[in-house]
């Protein structure tokens, strides 16, 4: 089969698009012929092997120890290992695996779900990771309540999309923040309000929960823009320098709020199936559509991956492989 596979740490133009061989399910894991590939920050992050902190987490410290990029993923069963019961061949399925950019992939079973019949399989591509982010930082970290006041930072973005729609879906008030040529779209996903940051800052309203995808901003004046026991949640980081990326401002975070009336949480999110049924159902409501940028061909995976490293995308980013 064809796949992006990634030899050495570099640029986007390290992948090369070549023959591989075609992986097998084992017990509790399905093949998938895959139809569309998400494209996250991560996978930048995982083929420049930066920051160095990732290398040392165990993703390889020479070069990549999975050398198939890609995570989401949506398309139809191919076959199934034993002891599979969630799906069988023929199911048009989304969820989440390792080497998603590829003709086939195997993921494991928990991880896979039936495609909402209302999505593409490019939208539904493009749903676990950034999703499934969103979902934790809003509902569980962020623990939102109806009528609360959400500022959703970066909110054009793969997870900040997400986290604006869900905000809005769990009965918030909500404030997008992005860039001018962006607020058109953050008006679309619900938003109540939006801030176009090279204009005007959000610092005129006080805030009771604070979704940060950005990393730009210093937690003083994070802070300055919470209710008195308002939360902060930091999702991801950059510009954070090639050793520790954006983890310093989590840290900060996590040594701070012992300490003032605020809770400040740096999230590090979990693939976990139950999120992937629960944004299921909030699409099937009609609570949450992803919002695509737009779709590359597999074999421009680098050129995709660029386009969403420089900022551009609005929206996620989605590769469609040959066997569309």
């Amino acid at each position: 089969m064809k796949a992006i596979v990634q030899d050495r740490y570099g640029s986007p133009d390290v992948l090369e698009f070549r023959d591989v061989d075609r992986p097998s399910p084992g017990a509790g894991e399905v093949l998938v012929r895959v139809h569309a590939a998400g494209v996250d920050p991560g996978v930048w992050h995982l083929t420049t092997g930066e920051p160095y902190l990732l290398r040392l987490l165990g993703f390889g410290l020479r070069r990549p120890k999975q050398p198939v990029r890609g995570l989401d993923f949506a398309g139809t069963v191919e076959e199934v290992g034993d002891g599979v019961s969630r799906v069988r061949p023929g199911d048009e399925v989304f969820g989440v695996c390792a080497g998603a950019f590829a003709e086939y992939a195997v993921a494991k079973q928990d991880l896979v779900a039936a495609k909402p019949a209302r999505l593409s399989f490019e939208q539904a591509a493009a749903v676990m990771i950034s999703g499934g982010t969103a979902l934790q930082a809003v509902r569980d970290t962020g623990r939102v309540q109806p009528g609360q006041r959400v500022l959703v930072i970066g909110a054009a973005g793969g997870v900040g999309s997400f986290a604006v729609q869900l905000a809005k879906a769990f009965g918030a008030d909500v404030t997008g923040v992005c860039s001018t040529a962006k607020t058109d779209l953050v008006r679309t996903l619900g938003a109540d309000h939006v801030v176009d940051y090279t204009r005007e800052d959000f610092a005129g309203r006080r805030y009771d929960l604070i979704v940060d995808t950005a990393g730009l901003r210093s937690l003083s004046a994070l802070r300055r823009a919470l209710t008195p026991r308002g939360t902060l949640v930091i999702v991801g980081g950059e510009n954070g320098g090639k050793w520790l990326g954006g983890i310093q401002r989590v840290l900060r975070a996590a040594l701070l709020s012992p300490f003032v009336g605020h809770r400040l949480r740096g999230l590090v999110a979990t693939e976990r199936g139950a999120d992937l049924d629960d944004l299921r159902d909030l699409i099937e409501a009609g609570k949450l559509t992803p919002a695509l940028d737009r779709t590359y061909p597999l074999a421009d995976a680098a050129a995709a991956i660029g386009h969403l490293h420089a900022g551009r995308a609005a929206g996620k980013v989605v590769l469609t492989t040959l066997t569309t």
